[in-house]
C-alpha cells in the first residue's frame, strides 16, 4: 500500500469515527435519559439529561470551531480556538456548579450524563479496533 492510500484509509477511518461519535452521543443522551426518566428520581433523571446535553452541546461546538479552524481557506489563529474553548469550558463550569448548588440534579446523575461523550468515544474505538482485527484475519 502506497503512502497517499495509507493517508486516505486514515482520513476515511478518523471521518467514520468522527460520525459515528457524534450521531452516537445523540442516541446514548436519549436513551439513558429515557432510562433515567423511567427508573430514576426526578433529580437523577435531570441530572442525567442536563449533564448529557451539556456536554454533547460542547462536543459540537467544538468539532464545529475546529472544522472551521482548520479550513485551508481561512486558516484561524491557535489562539482563537483556545479562547473559544476556555469560554466553552468556564460557562459549563457555571453552569454546573449553579445546577449543583440549587439542588436542580443530583450529581451522580450529573456524572453519568457527563459520560456520554466518553461512552460514545469508547464504542466507536472498540467497533473500529473490532473491524481492524477481523479485517486482518481474512
Amino acid at each position: 500500500m502506497n503512502r497517499n492510500s495509507e493517508q486516505r484509509q486514515s482520513v476515511n477511518i478518523q471521518q467514520r469515527i468522527l460520525t459515528f461519535v457524534t450521531r452516537s452521543n445523540w442516541v446514548l443522551l436519549v436513551s439513558v435519559s429515557l432510562l433515567g426518566l423511567l427508573a430514576a428520581s426526578p433529580p437523577f433523571a435531570r441530572g442525567i439529561i442536563f449533564g448529557g446535553l451539556i456536554v454533547t452541546i460542547n462536543f459540537h461546538l467544538l468539532a464545529k470551531t475546529l472544522k472551521k479552524a482548520l479550513n485551508p481557506q481561512q486558516l484561524t489563529s491557535p489562539n482563537v480556538v483556545l479562547v473559544k474553548y476556555y469560554i466553552r469550558f468556564i460557562i459549563s463550569g457555571v453552569i454546573i456548579f449553579l445546577l449543583i448548588q440549587q439542588h436542580v440534579v443530583n450529581p451522580i446523575g450529573l456524572f453519568i450524563g457527563l459520560s456520554v461523550v466518553v461512552a460514545s468515544i469508547t464504542l466507536a474505538t472498540m467497533i473500529e479496533l473490532k473491524n481492524l482485527f477481523f479485517k486482518e484475519a481474512v
